[in-house]
Parts: C-alpha cells; structure tokens; sequence
C-alpha cells in the first residue's frame, strides 16, 4: 500500500492539477486584495512567505550541491527572472485594472504562448493529435467564461490591466519553456529556493520605490495576512514544486495545458462554497477541458527535459 500512495501522489497529471487550482485560488485573492495591498508589496511578500517556509527544507540541499550551485548561477538568474521575479508582479498589477474573470480568460493563452515559444526558441513541435487537444480543450475554456454564449466574445475588449497580465503570460511562458535548462545535478527545491532569492532580490527595490513615491499599502488584518500566507505558500511554494516536476516529466507543451482546468476548478469552487449552480455549459466545457488534456497527452514529447531531482 505504501508503495502504490507514492506512485499515486507521484504522477504529473496530479501534480500538474493540483497546481492549477492553487493557482486558480491565486486570481481571486490577488483581485480581492486589490486597495488593502498594493501589487509590489504583494509580489514581494508572497516570494519572502514562499522563501520563508521552504528554506528549511531546501537548505540541506543548497549545501549540498552548492558547487553546482555557483556554477550554474547564470542558468539559476535566468530562471529566476522570467519565472519569480516579475511574472507574478504583472498579474497583481493587472489586477489593479481589470477583473480576475479577465486574468483567468488571458491565462487561457498560456498553452498557446508556450508552443509557440518552444518553436521559435528550440523548434519544438508538436502533433496534429497534440495541436487537436489544444483547441478542444481551448474550446471548453470559452464555453465556461463565456457561459455558453460565445456572442460574449464580441464584447470583450483589453483595457490596460489586461495588457499588463498578458506580458506576465508571456514571462511565465518562456519560464517554463526554460526550465528545460535546469542543471539534473541541482536538486528541485534547491533550484526553486536560488530562484526565489533571485526573485525577492529584483522585487525588493521595486518594493521599496512603491511603498517610498507610489503610496505602497499593506494593511494587516486577519483576511490580508491569511491571503498573504496562502499565496506564499501554495501558489509559490508546493504549486511551483509541482509545476517544475510536472513540466520535466511530461513536456512543457503538454503542462501547458493544464492551466485550462483553471477555469473549470473555479466553477466547482464556486459551487461548492458560493452555492453558485452548475449548469450545462459547465459540465460541457469541463468534458472538453479534460477531452483536449486526454488527448495531448497522449502526443508524443519531442524534447526530452531534465528532471527535478
């Protein structure tokens, strides 16, 4: 039994679910923190939080492969910069302007951005079975955002907040597109914990600069310092991990599309909590969502890409 728990808990497709309603969670409480912590602060906490808590368990293994450490440092800057430092600031900024309802539609673009990024960067492509999942699955995200009623397309319009979140989508793109770079003798977490230094070290100035000349907020109330946590620690943290490991074993263009469950795991969230109905078009775009995952995943990887561990 021991043995079958850990293979279970084990499987990327898990891994890479979980991490999207972590992050799911993440769009929601990033908008409702809008006026009670401003976006630099925000972004620069979560990283201290995500530091904070993994430290412990990354140390050892920091000292450990240290050596490695140094020598990859460049590799180590480069990723920490396109996926902690400003990747998740865009979001929170964006969020200043527009709806998490608008966030959770960009974010959408992801899987897209990362199969042309692997093109134009590595030439990676994919199969016409892949490139099918990538639209059905597509296809069941409009069906949710949309509520069946796909004229609701026809009105949607990018303000600034959007344009924001967009190139956010890009960084978190190319970081995943990167972590094919990773060094195999740098344990997962060590990287993860050198790259959240990296992070809280270019966020740092920019925190200072918003809290000094762009009337920074952070207020402290049961609500803001629970958020804060939870963003620290799961989004950041456990969702990174998972992510990372997700996208070594199974490709960055199939990971990619799990972000479409985001919208679905918001539906069932919903339901559960807000007593919001599940209605036919969720159940329709939920089989599409997970239709269009089933069959990228079943494509073929073309690149194969280092492990976490």
């Amino acid at each position: 039994m021991p043995g079958r728990a850990s293979a279970f808990h084990a499987s990327p497709y898990l891994l890479l679910s979980l991490t999207s309603l972590f992050w799911s969670l993440n769009w929601v409480i990033g908008r409702a923190l809008v006026g009670h912590v401003s976006p630099f602060a925000l972004t620069f906490i979560r990283w201290l939080v995500a530091i904070a808590v993994m430290m412990p368990f990354a140390w050892p293994e920091i000292r450990a492969h240290w050596p490695a450490i140094r020598r990859n440092w460049k590799v180590i800057a480069w990723l920490g910069f396109w996926g902690t430092g400003l990747h998740n600031l865009f979001a929170y900024v964006g969020l200043q302007y527009t709806t998490a309802t608008n966030g959770v539609i960009l974010n959408s673009s992801i899987p897209i951005m990362i199969i042309l990024l692997g093109w134009l960067i590595y030439r990676d492509t994919i199969t016409r079975i892949q490139a099918l999942g990538v639209v059905v699955s597509l296809a069941g995200v409009l069906s949710i955002l949309t509520r069946g009623d796909l004229t609701v397309l026809a009105n949607f319009s990018l303000n600034k907040g959007d344009l924001i979140i967009l190139c956010g989508m890009v960084f978190w793109a190319a970081y995943t597109i990167f972590l094919r770079m990773k060094p195999a003798e740098i344990s997962g977490l060590a990287l993860l914990a050198c790259c959240g230094v990296v992070g809280v070290t270019i966020l740092f100035p920019l925190f200072l600069f918003e809290m000094a000349f762009q009337d920074g907020r952070v207020e402290f109330t049961p609500a803001t310092i629970g958020a804060m946590l939870y963003v620290g620690i799961f989004p950041s943290f456990v969702g990174y991990i998972f992510w990372n490991r997700g996208v070594a074993e199974v490709g960055s263009n199939v990971a990619g599309l799990f972000i479409h469950l985001m919208p679905a795991f918001g539906s069932i969230l919903a339901w559960l909590f807000l007593d919001e109905r599940i209605l036919p078009f969720h159940i329709a775009g939920i089989a599409l969502i997970l239709a269009g995952i089933a069959l990228t995943s079943r494509g073929r990887r073309v690149v194969p890409e280092p492990g976490p561990e």
